[in-house]
């Protein structure tokens, strides 16, 4: 008897331990967020524009259990990532979150070879393989 109740016990702690372990909270508040329509290619948006022009280029599309990820970075006349825009983001939990500060970590390091975002690891991962993919296009 005492085997059964300290078996039942020990399962609806690790079925207790592992719903708290997966939980993934949504965005704060009731905003939504925008979701844009994926650009027609995954490379060069102006099809490779004349030397000196600010560019385009779009990284690939990049899914997870928490959302889809594309990157779509804007290159200045000097060959520096000058701003980096999102076709595709994440609608909830942590994810929504990380996308400011990795896309603030990258204009810091003009790179892909950034960190990921504490509890957003999933999204972060998309983010950085889809920036990679939009450099690897450069």
């Amino acid at each position: 008897m005492k085997k059964t109740i300290v078996a039942a016990t020990v399962a609806l702690s690790a079925a207790g331990f592992l719903g708290v372990w997966l939980y993934e909270p949504g965005p704060l508040g009731s905003e939504t967020v925008a979701v844009a329509a994926p650009a027609p290619s995954s490379s060069s948006a102006d099809g490779g524009a004349s030397e000196g022009a600010e560019r385009t280029l779009d990284g690939s599309v990049e899914s997870n259990r928490y959302g889809t990820v594309q990157v779509r970075l804007v290159i200045s006349a000097e060959d520096k990532i000058s701003e980096v825009r999102l076709l595709q983001r994440p609608t909830s939990g942590r994810g929504v979150d990380a996308i400011p500060i990795l896309q603030e970590e990258t204009l810091t390091a003009q790179s892909a070879d950034i960190d990921t975002v504490s509890g957003a690891t999933s999204t972060s991962e998309s983010y950085v393989k889809s920036l990679q993919a939009a450099l690897d296009a450069r």
